[in-house]
C-alpha cells in the first residue's frame, strides 16, 4: 500500500484547524523528465509547467507541473472571476491585486516537514496593465489581444520534480469541506490515478527528429514599422532632453504565421534559450511559452529581492569575441548609467517597503551570459517592514523599472503615449503566490503567446539621452529572435 502523507487520522485533525491541507507521496523520478511526463498529459488546458536553468548551464533542482486547479482566477476591466471554488474573503476587492491577495490569505495551510517549496498557492501572471490599479494612468492604449489582465490557477494537483533527490512528489491541495473523511480517500485516489496514468502513457508520436536549429524566423511582422519605431526613441530623447525623465522602455509587438504546437514551441525553446525563468502555461484559449532571464520579485519570509538587468548585447560567434562584447558591454557608459538607474530604483522601490536601513546592493553589474545576448545584472535585497506582506512589495515594484523606465509613473505615462496597444503579459509578473505569504515571479520577457495559428512576442529597449534609434530597434529585434527560431524550429516537430 503507497505511503501518503499525512496519515489520515493526521489529515482530519489538521482537516479542524485549516481550510487547505496537502495530501501527498512521493514516487522514484530518474525514469521521467519534467516535458516528459507534461507531454504523456497532454498539456491539458489549465495546467502549467514551471522549470529553471541557474547560469545559463544548470538545470533547477526543482521542476513543477500542475494541473486540475481547484479555481481559476481571471480580470478583464478590472471585473475579478473565479471559475471553481469562490474564495469568499476576495469579494468586493476593490482591484485585482487586492482580490487576489484576500483570495490567497482566506486559505489557511499547514506547514507541513517534507514539502517542496511550492506546494499551494497560485500560478499564472500579471499583466502589465494591472499597473492601473496601482496607479493613475491614461487608458489610450487598444486592448487588441483581449487577454485577461491577470490569470492564475490556484493548485489542485502538483507534481514536483526533485532532481537533486531523483524524487517526484505527487501533491493533491484539499479545500476542506463538510466531510474531510471522504476528501482524504479521494485526494489518496487522485494522486494515485495520476501516477498510474503517468506510468501508462507512453506520449503522442515516439522519439521522432531533432529539432533542425537553422537560425531562420520566418516572415515576422511588427504592430509598427522599423522607421515608427525608432522615431519613437526619437520622442522619447526630447522627453529626457525636456526633464521629463530619466529613461524609458518602449517596445514593439512581433507575430508570425506558424503551424507549430505551442508545446512543441516551448521544448525547442527550452533547448535553444535555456534561461532561469522557464515555462509554459497552458489556458483553454491560449499558451503562454517563456524563457525570462530576469526575477520581477522574490519574498521569502521577509525577505525581497530584486534583480534588475539592463545593458545587453549579443553573443560572440566564439569566445574571443564573446569576451569583446562583453568588456564593450561592461564599459560602455550608456549602458552603465543605464542600469545604475535602475539599481537606484529598485533600491527605492524596496525601500517603500523594507525596514529603513535593510536595502542594499549585494552584487552590482555582474556579466551573465544566456543563447543570443548578454546582460548587466544586480541584486538588491531588503527585510519587509512589519505589517508590510509580499503584495506590498508587490505592488510598490510593480511594474518593473527595466520594463518602464524613471521616473517610474511618468515613464509609464510616456509610454502609453507611444506605444499603440496594451502590453498584456509582456512587462508583467509570471510566476507563483503561495498560501504562506511567499512570492516568486519573473519579469514577463521574452514571453509569447501562441493561438489561432499565430505567434505572438513584444519586445523594448531602455532608451536615455544617448541612444541610438537603429541601435535600439534592433536590440528588440535581438531579443526577440530565440523565441521565433524555436517557433520556427518546432514547426518540423508537428
Amino acid at each position: 500500500m503507497p505511503s501518503f502523507q499525512p496519515s489520515r487520522d493526521e489529515f482530519l485533525r489538521l482537516a479542524s484547524e485549516y481550510t487547505l491541507v496537502p495530501v501527498w507521496r512521493e514516487v522514484l523520478g530518474d525514469l521521467e523528465t519534467p516535458v516528459g511526463v507534461y507531454r504523456k498529459l497532454g498539456a491539458e488546458p489549465n495546467s502549467f509547467l514551471l522549470e529553471s536553468v541557474e547560469q545559463g548551464e544548470r538545470w533547477g533542482r526543482y521542476s513543477f507541473i500542475g494541473l486540475n486547479p481547484f479555481t481559476v482566477m481571471t480580470a478583464r476591466d478590472g471585473a475579478v472571476t473565479f471559475d471553481g471554488e469562490q474564495p469568499p474573503s476576495a469579494a468586493d476587492a476593490p482591484d485585482p491585486l487586492t482580490a487576489l491577495e484576500r483570495a490567497l490569505f482566506g486559505y489557511k495551510a499547514p506547514a507541513l516537514p517534507g514539502l517542496p517549496p511550492l506546494h499551494g498557492g497560485a500560478v499564472g501572471y500579471v499583466g502589465y496593465d494591472v499597473v492601473r490599479y496601482i496607479e493613475r494612468l491614461p487608458q489610450t492604449t487598444t486592448d487588441d489581444l483581449g487577454l485577461p489582465e491577470l490569470w492564475l490557477l490556484f493548485t489542485g494537483q502538483l507534481l514536483v520534480f526533485d532532481h537533486l533527490r531523483q524524487r517526484l512528489s505527487v501533491i493533491s491541495n484539499v479545500v476542506i469541506g463538510d466531510d474531510p473523511a471522504a476528501q482524504y480517500d479521494d485526494a489518496v485516489a487522485r494522486a494515485e490515478a495520476l501516477v498510474t496514468r503517468i506510468g501508462a502513457a507512453t506520449g503522442p508520436g515516439g522519439l521522432g527528429e531533432a529539432p533542425h536549429l537553422d537560425g531562420s524566423v520566418g516572415e515576422i511582422r511588427s504592430n509598427q514599422t522599423p522607421a515608427d519605431y525608432m522615431a519613437k526613441v526619437e520622442r522619447a530623447k526630447e522627453h529626457i532632453a525636456a526633464g521629463d525623465i530619466f529613461q524609458v522602455v518602449p517596445s514593439q509587438r512581433f507575430e508570425t504565421d506558424t503551424t507549430a504546437q505551442p508545446f512543441d514551441v516551448y521544448r525547442v525553446l527550452r533547448l535553444v534559450n535555456p534561461s532561469p525563468y522557464m515555462f509554459y502555461l497552458q489556458f483553454p484559449d491560449v499558451a503562454i511559452v517563456g524563457s525570462s532571464p530576469e526575477p520581477h520579485l522574490r519574498v521569502f519570509g521577509r525577505e525581497a529581492t530584486i534583480r534588475p538587468i539592463a545593458g545587453t548585447r549579443p553573443r560572440g560567434n566564439d569566445v574571443e569575441e564573446d569576451e569583446k562584447l562583453a568588456a564593450d558591454l561592461i564599459a560602455d557608459e550608456k549602458e552603465r548609467a543605464e542600469h545604475v538607474m535602475l539599481v537606484d530604483l529598485a533600491r527605492n522601490d524596496l525601500g517603500r517597503v523594507c525596514e529603513p536601513g535593510t536595502v542594499r546592493v549585494e552584487e552590482l553589474m555582474q556579466i551573465e551570459r544566456y543563447s543570443h545576448v548578454m546582460h548587466i545584472v544586480s541584486s538588491v535585497r531588503g527585510e519587509l517592514a512589519g505589517g508590510m506582506t509580499a503584495f506590498d512589495a508587490l505592488k510598490a515594484s510593480f511594474p518593473a523599472g527595466t520594463v518602464s523606465g524613471a521616473p517610474k509613473i511618468r515613464a509609464m505615462e510616456i509610454i502609453d503615449d507611444l506605444e499603440p496597444t496594451r502590453r498584456g503579459p509582456y512587462a508583467g509578473a509570471v510566476g507563483y503566490f503561495d498560501f504562506s505569504g511567499n512570492l516568486d515571479t519573473c519579469i514577463g520577457l521574452r514571453t509569447g503567446y501562441l493561438r489561432d495559428g499565430k505567434a505572438y512576442l513584444q519586445a523594448g529597449a531602455g532608451i536615455v539621452a544617448d541612444s541610438v534609434p537603429e541601435r535600439e530597434e534592433q536590440e528588440t529585434r535581438d531579443k526577440a529572435r530565440a523565441f521565433f527560431v524555436a517557433v520556427k524550429a518546432a514547426e518540423s516537430l508537428s
